[in-house]
């Protein structure tokens, strides 16, 4: 009975399958119309059957309900529209992120018959124009998730959400957004998600906002929204991801916010919020992973209770005015590995137990403390060897601290350290051999410091600038907040994860001298090297051209002397050079990209010469029988290695040319039998040359007549 149960099921099965993928022939005449207005080689549909082509889904009836094909290269051809699309009326996922497709999404008329859509994902492609706003108003009640995210959408948010009652999801970050945000997305109160990163949004935060009782991810950040924050927003109880980062927000951080106890990450820095955070009560949020509430004009003692949110991974609290940022209680946190407590207008004093209570926290990797202390001389290596502490550090930041002594050795330990910025301290004494051992070690920043001696040889043969990132098993995984960097004269960079940042040296203003060595050609995955504000002499080495990957050099501010290389102009990715106020002579090369670097590059040189200084180079030449300058040294160097000549390189000359005579002639003489073919070949080449001449002379009387 068992058998025959299983044997009608299958049967059963089988039909129903047969007839889930029978294919709409109409319906695969209207994919294959849409097909013809795009262009992508990623795609092949050829069987009979459309419900079994690549991204296509089919009901049992044969209609077409799904239309995923994310990342397939597609472009819209010579502005072709969809407009098959519109007769897949049974449509319900439609999905073409992630390709190259562009144009106005009203030339483009999304279908307006597409009444059964519930998923349109349109992010990561190059579409303009104004959001389709519209959707719900005349087509797709059912939709619950629009994703217009990553594209060149711009203008204002037109009202029409708020139509849309399925919506939980809606995301179009990273666009050229302008305006407030319609009144009517507060009506959509089924919403989960609003993401709007990254646009130029702006206006006050509506205190509707508590109708979105689902709400739990609420992204704003990168804008320009101003006001003050809704004090009832911990009505919000369902809320996790709030990241209001990099805004004009102001006024006090609502207290209310403490009664979101599912948050996981609480963004709101760069902004101008004020407060005493010392009366919050952060042990409700036991989900809290993140917290960054810097750059903000908070004041008071971070509260004990804040080490009570034992799945914390990140806290920045940086640029306030906080007390009490380094307690002995953040050993508890056993997750977090990113802190950053920088340029806190309330320094602290005691650094050495600030490093040893820090390194207690045995999962750190990224860790900046820098304008934090009020001096004091840096950690050195008693009472805190034994720490054995920052064994996953990637990233310490001690710069601006005011600290003095030496560079400690128990950084030598810190065998997983990628960036070490010393910067603007008081630091004196050498730079350690062992600096140049450390495995995963690709950016050094000790300016601005009093650092003596020499450019350490042993600094060239750092194996992440030697060999590359594969020198190491380097961790490629993204920091649990972003991380900004502003150069000077650039603009501010984002940094996602460490691997991202450029491989640099920077030695500049300190008191090094001696000669840059050769050596440093070894470094061929340096991008940055800065020895500007020093002592260093001697001629710029010219193998500094083998550092193919170098984008900054700057010399400038030293004693040294010679000329500028000129290999130095096949380094192709050099942006920044300046080589100003040493001692160079001779001209500046004429290459396209030296004259790019401005006159300022090569200005404080009496002795550089060339159109970019506006200086002449002058000719060398003989005055009263004496040359000038360095020709006379040269043939002066001429004249003695000619006089110092062997005389038995005369005599090889003599030799050679007996022998070579002797060789041809020789033979022709003594045997007549290659006498005779020999001017047998001679009387044949001249009978050639006579026919030649002769044709030539005809074709040329012909040419004439």
């Amino acid at each position: 009975m068992a058998r025959g149960f299983l044997g009608t099921l299958f049967l059963f099965s089988s039909f129903i399958s047969s007839h889930i993928h029978a294919c709409n022939q109409n319906e695969r005449s209207f994919l294959l119309s849409f097909a013809l207005t795009l262009s992508s080689s990623l795609i092949t549909w050829n069987s009979s059957n459309c419900c079994y082509w690549e991204g296509i889904t089919c009901d049992q009836y044969g209609f077409v309900t799904h239309l995923e094909l994310p990342s397939k290269g597609f472009r819209i051809e010579g502005g072709n529209t969809f407009p098959s699309l519109g007769n897949l009326t049974h449509l319900t996922h439609l999905n073409l992120s992630h390709n190259s497709l562009y144009g106005s999404l009203d030339h483009i008329q999304l279908p307006l018959s597409l009444n059964r859509l519930e998923v349109l994902d349109l992010s990561y492609n190059a579409f303009s124009g104004s959001i389709p706003s519209y959707i719900c108003l005349h087509s797709s009640p059912l939709i619950w998730l629009l994703d217009f995210s990553f594209n060149n959408f711009n203008g204002s948010i037109s009202p029409g959400l708020g139509k849309c009652s399925k919506l939980r999801i809606f995301r179009a970050g990273y666009n050229n957004l302008t305006g407030l945000l319609p009144e009517d997305i507060y009506n959509a109160t089924t919403l989960e998600e609003i993401e709007l990163p990254s646009n130029s949004l702006y206006g006050a935060i509506s205190d509707k906002i508590v109708n979105l009782t689902a709400l739990n991810t609420f992204d704003l950040s990168y804008n320009h929204f101003s006001g003050v924050l809704p004090p009832s927003l911990g009505k919000l109880s369902k809320l996790k991801f709030l990241v209001l980062d990099s805004n004009n927000l102001e006024g006090p951080l609502p207290p209310s916010l403490m009664n979101c106890t599912k948050l996981v990450e609480l963004r709101i820095g760069a902004n101008s919020l004020e407060g005493d955070i010392s009366t919050f009560n952060f042990s409700k949020l036991s989900q809290l992973s993140k917290l960054d509430l810097a750059v903000n004009l908070l004041t008071g003692t971070v509260p004990r209770s804040l080490y009570s949110c034992k799945s914390l991974k990140a806290i920045r609290l940086g640029e306030n005015d906080l007390e009490g940022l380094i307690q002995p209680e953040i050993i508890s946190l056993s997750s977090l590995s990113f802190l950053s407590f920088s340029f806190n207008k309330r320094q602290l004093t005691n650094v050495t137990g600030a490093v040893k209570v820090l390194m207690g926290c045995k999962s750190l990797v990224f860790l900046t403390i820098s304008s934090s202390f009020l001096g004091g001389e840096m950690p050195g290596d008693d009472g805190i060897v034994e720490f054995d502490g920052f064994q996953s550090v990637r990233l310490l930041d001690l710069s601006s601290c005011g600290l003095t002594g030496e560079i400690p050795g128990w950084l030598s330990k810190l065998k997983k350290l990628e960036i070490l910025n010393l910067n603007s301290n008081r630091i004196t004494g050498s730079i350690p051999s062992w600096l140049g051992t450390l495995p995963r070690l690709h950016s050094i920043l000790l300016a601005s410091n009093q650092i003596s001696g020499g450019f350490p040889k042993e600094l060239c043969r750092l194996p992440m600038l030697v060999h590359g990132r594969a020198a190491a098993q380097v961790d490629r995984n993204h920091l649990e907040l972003p991380i900004f960097d502003k150069p000077e004269d650039g603009d501010t960079i984002q940094y996602s994860s460490l691997s991202l940042f450029s491989p640099m040296i920077d030695l500049s203003n300190n008191n090094m001298s001696g000669s840059i060595p050769s050596e440093i050609s070894q470094m061929q995955f340096l991008s940055e090297l800065h020895l500007s504000f020093n002592n260093f002499s001697g001629d710029i080495p010219h193998q500094i051209s083998n550092l193919k990957n170098l984008k900054v050099l700057d010399l400038s501010n030293n004693h040294l002397s010679g000329k500028i290389p000129a290999s130095l102009t096949f380094l192709n990715l050099l942006g920044i050079f300046n080589v100003s106020y040493n001692n160079l002579e001779g001209p500046i090369t004429t290459s396209i990209q030296f004259q790019s670097f401005g006159a300022y590059a090569f200005e404080g040189n009496p002795k550089l010469c060339g159109a970019l200084l506006q200086k002449e180079c002058q000719p060398r030449k003989v005055i009263d029988g004496v040359i000038d300058g360095d020709e006379k040294g040269k043939n002066q160097d001429v004249e003695n290695a000619s006089q110092n000549q062997n005389p038995w390189s005369y005599i090889s000359i003599v030799l050679g040319f007996i022998t070579g005579f002797w060789g041809v002639c020789g033979p022709l003489m003594l045997k007549k039998t290659w006498r005779n073919a020999y001017f047998q070949y001679l009387d044949n080449a001249k009978n050639k040359f006579i026919i030649v001449m002769i044709r030539v002379h005809m074709n040329w009387t012909k040419h004439k007549n």
